[in-house]
């Protein structure tokens, strides 16, 4: 693609931010750490905005109960690796955007890749507590902000952590999350993708208040925010 297409490919978004923004967010580089139900959302989001660099991390792979809520997924990714499909449906979207993808677990990540990669912001899409007080360590070592997000059944948690800690709000247990549908994963990871956007193009962004989002037992929605 030359220039004009380019320029073309992120019409709305220059209508929206305006060209040097857009240009700016190609010297971005962000990390997902998970590439489950939030992390294809993310992806998905994210993929083709115009970010420089995309580093996915996640060891696991596609099996038949994922598909029906991970909607980067088909049936025919059953049995690889999520982060190479990801990889695969990002660069099908768009060619303006490095992507890695590390097969591997995240304790092995920072073990290899600590002070080879400078980010400007890492999204958390995990699903377990003592991944995500890792994540919060890593991130403190490195200076890097981080956006936290959760989702059960039919509610979910996001928040962008800058000067809170992790550890200071949440009690870390093993507690595995409930059952849960497509839709409030998408809800949540696309409520973490704004956020990630807009400080990315250097937009105002809340930091360090968590949302706490639901649907009651009517389907009525509501948002509750706790300064952190």
């Amino acid at each position: 693609m030359n220039d004009n297409d380019k320029e073309l490919y992120f019409k709305r978004q220059i209508e929206l931010w305006g060209k040097q923004t857009q240009d700016d967010l190609s010297t971005k580089s962000i990390l997902i750490i998970g590439c489950g139900g939030l992390g294809c959302s993310l992806a998905m989001a994210l993929g083709a905005i115009g970010l420089g660099c995309i580093d996915l991390v996640d060891f696991d792979k596609v099996t038949l109960h994922n598909i029906h809520r991970q909607i980067g997924f088909t049936l025919a990714d059953d049995d690889k690796y999520k982060a190479i499909s990801l990889k695969t449906l990002i660069e099908s979207k768009s060619t303006y955007t490095k992507v890695n993808a590390y097969t591997i677990d995240f304790d092995t990540f920072i073990s290899t890749k600590f002070n080879e990669q400078k980010y400007d912001l890492i999204l958390d899409a995990t699903d377990n507590l003592p991944i995500r007080a890792k994540i919060n360590n890593f991130a403190k070592n490195i200076n890097c902000p981080w956006i936290y997000a959760s989702v059960e059944e039919f509610h979910g948690q996001v928040c962008f952590f800058d000067k809170a800690h992790f550890e200071e709000v949440f009690k870390i247990t093993n507690k595995k999350p409930a059952g849960i549908a497509a839709p409030i994963v998408m809800q949540m990871a696309s409520f973490e993708a704004n956020m990630a956007i807009r400080y990315l193009a250097g937009l105002e962004v809340t930091k360090d208040k968590l949302y706490y989002c639901f649907y009651d037992k009517f389907g009525d929605f509501t948002i509750q925010k706790f300064n952190l």
